[in-house]
Formats: structure tokens, sequence, C-alpha cells
């Protein structure tokens, strides 16, 4: 039993490892799950029972209160293995923060740093051999709550569950994106919760991003409830443009404040590009690729890290982006976040986490 400041972690090995099983020259993301999880309590106001326990189905009451309404939040975090066989967690503080934003949005309980933080580590330590290390492969981390209470009527839960699994991953798109705005459907709302990581976010995604998939795009650039004239995010993944001289990404309460995203905006001011968190308009991108100064377009995001932007999908017309290999801003970006995150460079902002 190991302990943090003010909970103690009680870990219960698995009895039956299923690390053999799995081909880490294969992995598909999110579909091979590590042997542990990390499970905590909220009941009566106090977290309690806090354990890594091994991976597996939990019970669950069918008037369960996130089956009817919909309380419900997650974070994705990912991990990596180091030459010498150090675990560095990428920035997890910043999820923490945001979990913690979108619990008070849901009127849910706020996760303490003893428990999000200290038992993440504690989960990496007990299933270090499940972080691959080759180019490319991660631990995909995904901490998530939801409301338990066995009761109907439409009211907070009074009790809660905080999960933590993990999953060793390669990439989560393989190849550039072609994106279709979106001018019909709506992701999210001004006054609503589309900054928050929540479960109803994504579930009404879904199927305005089948039919884009039915014409041949990868995912939709969402735009604003209003007047569907201003870009928001892709839904998987924040948008990120360089127009000009400007890397530029869209900001506002209805796009969801992406920690990769941050890192690549702090990174950019570091190196002395201009940047600006600001309203992009449709008109002003399809403009600027008309017009050749849309010189680099991406997808930034814990699960699709760095995925540029091939083609831009507008009312029944394409425009292509550049090509890949002549964008020195994204190809710069996304070698520095490798080097750091595998440890091959020093860490001089102190971004990875590291795991004793």
């Amino acid at each position: 039993m190991s302990a943090t400041e003010n909970y103690s972690i009680r870990v219960e090995p698995t009895k039956q490892s299923r690390l053999s099983q799995v081909d880490f020259n294969n992995l598909k993301f999110g579909k091979i799950l590590s042997d542990h999880m990390l499970v905590a309590n909220y009941e009566n106001g106090a977290w309690t029972d806090v354990s890594i326990v091994p991976y597996g189905d939990i019970n669950i009451s069918p008037s369960m209160s996130a089956l009817h309404y919909g309380q419900a939040i997650f974070e994705g975090i990912k991990a990596y293995k180091f030459q010498d066989g150090t675990i560095s967690i990428f920035r997890p503080e910043k999820n923490w923060e945001r979990f913690n934003k979108s619990a008070a949005r849901l009127e849910m309980p706020e996760v303490p740093e003893e428990i999000f933080l200290e038992g993440l580590k504690e989960l990496l330590a007990t299933d270090s051999s499940w972080i691959p290390n080759a180019p490319g492969t991660s631990l995909y981390i995904r901490p998530f709550m939801f409301g338990t209470e066995a009761a109907l009527g439409v009211h907070p839960s009074v009790s809660y569950k905080f999960i933590i699994i993990t999953s060793p991953v390669g990439a989560y798109y393989s190849t550039p994106l072609k994106l279709k705005v979106e001018t019909h459907y709506t992701r999210a709302a001004e006054g609503g919760v589309g900054f928050s990581k929540n479960a109803g976010n994504y579930a009404l995604s879904l199927y305005p991003t089948r039919l884009a998939n039915d014409e041949g795009f990868d995912q939709l650039m969402w735009t604003d409830a209003s007047e569907h004239q201003y870009i928001e995010e892709a839904g998987t993944a924040n948008l990120i443009f360089r127009i000009g001289d400007c890397i530029i990404t869209p900001h506002g309460d209805t796009i969801l404040h992406g920690v990769t995203r941050r890192t690549i905006m702090e990174l950019a001011e570091s190196w002395g590009y201009k940047t600006e968190q600001r309203k992009v308009s449709v008109k002003e991108l399809i403009d600027g690729i008309k017009a050749g100064i849309v010189t680099d377009a991406f997808a930034a995001g814990t699960a699709a890290t760095l995925t540029p932007i091939a083609t831009i999908g507008y009312e029944g017309e394409l425009f292509q982006l550049p090509s890949v290999d002549s964008r020195d801003f994204s190809k710069k970006v996304l070698t520095y976040l490798d080097d750091l995150r595998y440890g091959r460079i020093p860490d001089e902002f102190g971004w990875n986490m590291l795991v004793k």
C-alpha cells in the first residue's frame, strides 16, 4: 500500500496478466486495455476506497443517473517510455485542472490531486510493462467520472465513481485529414458545455460525422451554432492554422481548451512566432487558401497529436492545402514534441512528469 497526502491507495495485483497476448507491432487505438485500473468512489461528500485493481467489468444499476441524465466526463493523457526505461506523463496536471472545470460545469465533485495525479503515477508504476517505447507509440490514459446514484429524477447524483484505464496505442490518424466544414449541425453553443470534455459533446457529433464519412471526409470542421460562420474545432481535436506569418487557433468557451493546442501555441511563442487565439471565420480561411497565405493547417489533440489537414470541403467545393513536406512549422513542432516526450532532449519547460 502506498500513501499520498490524504489518501491511501490499495493495490490488488492481477493474478493473470494479459501482456503476453499483446502484439506491440500492431496497436489499434483504444482496442487493448492494460492489466489494471484505478477506481475511487465518492459517497456522503467524500472520496473513499481508492484502489488499483485488475481491469474488468463493473456493476451498475439500470437506474444509475449517468445513464439517464448524462453526468459523465473524461480526459485523455499520454505516457511515454524513454530508452533508459524512465516513464514520463505529458503535462497531466493540465488535464487534472481541465477535468475539474468539466466537473464543476456538470455539477460534479472535484477529484483531488492526490487521487488524480498520485493515483495515476501509482497505476503507471504498476503497469509499467504495458508502456511501449517504439517510435509513434505511447500509453493512452483515460480518466473518467460518472454519476452512480440509483434513482430517477433530474438532479445531480449524490454518488460518483472515478476510474482511470490505460491502453497501449499507435497513431490515431495515419494519414493527412480531409475535413468538411459543417454548416447545419451544431456541436456546442454559447453558454453551454463546449469547453468541457463531457460524453454528450461526443454523442451528438456521431451522426453528422457519419454523414461526412459517407461523403468521403475523415471528420467535420465544426462552426458556431448561431451563424455557422466561425470555425471552432474538429470534434476529436483542436485546429491550428498558419495564415501569413501568424500561428492562429480558434478560441472561445464553445471550444475544448486542449492541452496539446496550448503546448503548441506556447512553443510557437517561445520560438518567436506571432500567435493569436481568436475567432477565425470560414471566409478568412477559404480566402486565405485561395490566396496561398494559409501555408499550414493541422488538428492538435492528445490522441491525434499533430495531424496535417490536406483538404477542406466547403459548400460542395474542395480546397487543397499545401503539401505536408512544405510545412516547416508543423514539422518542427512534431519533431520537438517527439524528442521531448521520448526523453531525447532536455525538458526545458518542465512538461514531462516523471514516474519514479
